[in-house]
């Protein structure tokens, strides 16, 4: 028996150790500083703080978008609700099986063959034995691979690697899906074929948050949105509203 799938963050932060030697970097230093982003942790290190004192639920039905400018903290968040990122304040509780569709290589043993990072992912994600040969059968087939799925990842190319992961991640159907839309980028061919199967995906979990730049998907795939802002929360509530706030302050600078 499945458990309902469910999502709280509360009162989380997290940053990162800042290290620095180049003009270029003394620059993004002053302009993090000007914005109150700097600090310092424990060990007394100067960090740059990702996201601070993020707060939501989610609930099944809910379609989650992230928006905001680049460094805004969307995919920090995503790989957070990940379990990537550990946050140095607050609490992340995730219920529910999870799938994280941020990099196509993510999870992917490189000096294993195809066959057996196939094996590898349905083991991790909990399939009994039973069901890993429909897995492998699937995967190859939506991958279409031939004869390198026998090779190391290694050797395969940029295209053949998007291919795997790509069918690697979206073959198990998750109640959680993160997605970023890195994840999208890729040989135009390839996802066109593979369109239809990520919105089946979609579709089918219970939860799903994305993070986006294009507003058009976020529209026309999500329910609700928070908008960031330099780590920050500055919007949560319905797409439509949260999004006209977004476009508005966007025609104002």
């Amino acid at each position: 028996m499945s458990i309902d799938a469910k999502i709280e963050i509360d009162g989380v932060s997290v940053s990162f150790p800042l290290y620095h030697g180049s003009a270029r970097s003394l620059k993004k230093t002053m302009a993090m500083a000007a914005t109150g982003r700097l600090g310092q942790d424990n060990q007394h290190r100067m960090v740059v703080g990702a996201l601070t004192d993020i707060r939501f639920s989610l609930a099944p039905g809910e379609r989650l978008g992230l928006i905001g400018s680049n460094g805004a903290g969307k995919t920090t968040l995503l790989r957070t609700l990940a379990g990537i990122y550990e946050p140095v304040v607050g609490r992340v509780s995730v219920h529910g099986s999870l799938a994280a569709l941020l990099d196509t290589s993510l999870g992917m043993n490189v000096d294993m063959n195809g066959r057996e990072n196939i094996l590898l992912r349905g083991l991790f994600n909990g399939l009994p034995k039973s069901m890993l040969p429909q897995l492998e059968r699937d995967v190859a087939e939506f991958a279409d691979l031939g004869d390198f799925l026998d090779l190391p990842v290694r050797t395969y190319s940029a295209g053949m690697g998007v291919r795997l992961g790509f069918a690697l991640a979206t073959a198990i159907r998750p109640q959680i899906l993160l997605m970023d839309e890195w994840f999208l980028a890729g040989d135009a061919n390839f996802m066109e074929k593979a369109r239809a199967r990520l919105e089946e995906l979609v579709r089918g979990a219970d939860i799903l948050v994305l993070s986006t730049h294009s507003l058009e998907i976020v529209r026309t795939w999500c329910t609700r949105v928070i908008w960031l802002d330099q780590g920050r929360l500055v919007a949560d509530g319905p797409a439509g509203e949260v999004l006209d706030r977004y476009l508005a302050a966007a025609g104002a600078v």
